[in-house]
């Protein structure tokens, strides 16, 4: 019998809301036709972003967005996404296709996004703005900072206001560049230590923002990136850096060849859950060199590019990276909210890659069409443990495919509702399984209430076609 012990008694770590928070690039049609349509477009839209997409992500509670890379962060001049649209250069994406990029969805449109995505009473939906170190400078970070956050008299304060915006958005959250070891500038750990160190000192804490600073981290098991960022940013009464990222793409195959989003067979399913579940190896380690030097995680750990990364769809331009999204990547997709659940004491935020047409989806569109993946709807489900405290949880179970076949996480919201969260890696079987609680009481006239999501087909997805193939399912163990 499988067994899992919840523990009520030490609910002193909140698993932050940001933990659920999305990334959307200049990458394919994640942007352009998945956000932004124009004001003149057909497709219902307020100031140009399309109506159904932004109320889908309001429906998850989206906490917050990164923007604009990625890889196309540091290519990214950000004065050239202001002003009048017609104004504004283009640009080639050499990073994604060689398509051109017209500027026409730049800073203005980025936070008016963001604030269309904030429900009313409710935490604001922050923008995480990445800035350019790999092709940029401290100057044009710098600025971009003030122009966003300052509320006074300056240069760019008054461009802010020339170009319609009088209050200042107080962008809180800014990354300091992007992937510096690849695809933004090939530097080594010790090289982008010391830039790190000199951009980080001109972007200004302006105002009531409380800006939160997020050096490049680290990938896969590169701890060396990790040991010497912590190493080189520590200063006697702290650290130079809020915030230090993480990236980790779950890819059954090797780079050549990913494998099919739809097309795989059920080894290549087991090697995906794998793939997926060696982030807790992977937290841990990179959690343990923090620890070393920030025993009490004062440096949040930002895992901010996570998900599947298979072979593009048949037909698609390969630096689209557009992919379908079934039952599979509903699982990858809990098991990764789980262990950031579990890890809530070290992981601050963490960005699913991409939001709408990118990779690892929540949202698909084709034209005026728009469709919920699978991946939707685990975080449908999973946003009851937003800011909620959590409850650790102690897993026995059987093994499936070589790995555990249950994971779980568990939190208590602030009105003493307990949520639990399960994960059934098995293709073929139910799992048996009895839930302990340890440290607190379940009342016999408790009212117990579940969602599932699953399917008799380990390849089923939504489609334009068949839209409701996987969604939500009340649950009941009746």
């Amino acid at each position: 019998m499988n067994k899992i012990t919840v523990s009520g008694g030490n609910q002193n770590v909140r698993i932050n809301r940001h933990i659920y928070g999305h990334f959307s690039e200049h990458l394919g049609r994640c942007i352009y036709g998945g956000y932004w349509v124009g004001e003149d477009s057909d497709i219902p839209n307020l100031r140009g972003i399309r109506g159904d997409v932004v109320e889908a992500l309001r429906r998850i509670k989206i906490p917050n967005l990164r923007w604009p890379g990625g890889c196309f962060a540091d290519e990214y001049h950000w004065k050239d996404g202001i002003g009048p649209r017609h104004e504004r250069p283009r640009m080639i994406n050499t990073h994604w296709g060689g398509v051109i990029e017209d500027n026409s969805f730049g800073v203005h449109e980025f936070l008016d996004l963001c604030d269309q995505l904030s429900l009313p009473g409710q935490p604001r939906c922050e923008p995480y703005i990445c800035g350019n170190v790999g092709s940029g400078t401290v100057q044009e970070l710098s600025q971009w900072v003030e122009y966003c956050n300052f509320d006074g008299i300056s240069p760019m304060a008054d461009l802010r206001k020339k170009n319609g915006r009088a209050d200042p958005w107080q962008v809180r959250y800014w990354g300091i560049g992007n992937e510096n070891w690849g695809c933004g500038g090939q530097m080594t750990p010790e090289f982008y230590a010391d830039n790190y160190k000199r951009y980080a000192c001109y972007v200004r804490n302006y105002g009531g923002a409380g800006v939160y600073k997020i050096a490049c981290g680290s990938h896969d098991d590169y701890y060396d990136w990790t040991r010497t960022l912590m190493e080189k940013t520590r200063v006697p009464n702290g650290f130079l850096l809020n915030g230090l990222s993480f990236h980790y793409y779950t890819i059954p195959g090797d780079w050549q060849r990913k494998g099919s989003a739809t097309d795989f067979s059920k080894d290549e399913w087991f090697a995906t859950m794998k793939k997926a579940i060696r982030m807790d190896e992977l937290v841990r380690g990179h959690g343990a060199i923090m620890d070393e030097f920030d025993p009490d995680c004062a440096v949040g750990m930002i895992v901010d590019e996570w998900g599947t990364w298979y072979d593009v769809e048949p037909g698609t331009n390969p630096g689209f990276l557009y992919q379908q999204n079934s039952l599979r990547d509903a699982l990858v997709a809990a098991l990764h909210l789980n262990i950031f659940n579990n890890y809530s004491r070290r992981i601050f935020m963490a960005n699913l890659a991409q939001t709408v047409n990118v990779l690892q989806s929540v949202i698909l569109t084709d034209e005026a069409r728009m469709i919920l993946t699978p991946t939707y709807h685990v975080f449908d489900m999973y946003k009851a443990h937003q800011d909620a405290h959590l409850l650790p949880v102690n897993v026995e179970s059987e093994s499936s495919g070589g790995v555990q076949s249950l994971s779980a996480s568990a939190s208590m919201d602030a009105k003493g509702a307990v949520h639990i969260s399960l994960v059934n890696i098995d293709t073929e079987k139910e799992q048996p399984l009895k839930i302990n609680f340890d440290d607190f009481t379940v009342s016999p006239s408790s009212r117990i209430s579940g969602q599932i999501i699953t399917s008799n087909d380990m390849r089923a997805h939504n489609t334009f076609e068949n839209p409701q193939a996987i969604t939500l399912r009340e649950f009941s163990d009746t």
